[in-house]
């Protein structure tokens, strides 16, 4: 059994709207095949021009009513109710909600560290499994080589205290490892094992890449993950959704 390499990009300066994430990246490291190319939401987000100004954010009755008086507090929510698909759960100020994406998270995924300026707010991007696999396909077009392309961002979990990152737009990867059927080394079947491919290593990168250390991308080595599969898969269907 080989071991496992996670690798920071280092160097790759402050990211504004329209950079070119690629270059930055094959100027600074030599991709292999078979790497996974995990990038921070905040970089996607930057790149894509996902920023809010507070000072232009009229706050709805609903947002006051949840966040109280306090102006930048109430257009805050208000950022966070726009961006929901459906709230989940209130319990003022936090705010857990439904994205577009389908993904459950804190604040629809809108976040104030790490912005740009004070006085900001980083959404999530719009299409995080299309941008994945456009720059997937944009580093083997570049390099040569067959990558996959993980984007990452902090969430909660119920019961347990402390974000970890997870994946929120996947290409070129397995996201999803199904081992129903497979058998354990007593010969136990398994039923209903499903591992979460794209999280364990989204997670793994943020060991290196940290959340102040200023490093929006790592470069997960060693593994054989490659797949097609899709950060979207990975939520629970609604259907099975026990918690809501």
């Amino acid at each position: 059994m080989t071991g496992v390499s996670i690798l920071p990009v280092a160097g790759i300066p402050e990211l504004e709207e329209g950079d070119d994430l690629v270059t930055l990246i094959v100027e600074r490291v030599e991709l292999e095949d078979g790497d996974v190319v995990v990038i921070a939401q905040k970089a996607i987000s930057k790149i894509e021009g996902r920023i809010v100004h507070l000072d232009g954010i009229d706050p709805s009755p609903r947002a006051v009513e949840i966040a109280g008086e306090e102006g930048d507090a109430a257009r805050r929510i208000e950022v966070i109710l726009r961006e929901a698909k459906s709230i989940i759960r209130v319990r003022p100020p936090l705010v857990i909600c439904e994205t577009s994406h389908g993904f459950i998270c804190a604040s629809a995924g809108v976040d104030a560290s790490n912005a740009p300026e004070p006085g900001t707010l980083v959404l999530l991007p719009l299409d995080p499994d299309g941008t994945a696999a456009r720059l997937r396909d944009e580093l083997r077009e570049r390099t040569g080589r067959e990558v996959g392309v993980i984007v990452t961002d902090s969430f909660g979990r119920p019961w347990r205290q402390g974000t970890v990152d997870v994946a929120i737009g996947a290409a070129g990867v397995l996201a999803l490892q199904d081992l129903a059927g497979e058998r354990d080394p007593i010969g136990y079947e398994l039923q209903n094992t499903v591992i979460a491919v794209a999280d364990e290593i989204a997670s793994a990168a943020h060991l290196v890449s940290g959340k102040l250390a200023r490093v929006p991308v790592t470069i997960v080595r060693g593994l054989d993950v490659r797949g097609d599969g899709r950060a979207t898969d990975i939520p629970v269907p609604p259907e099975r959704d026990l918690f809501r």
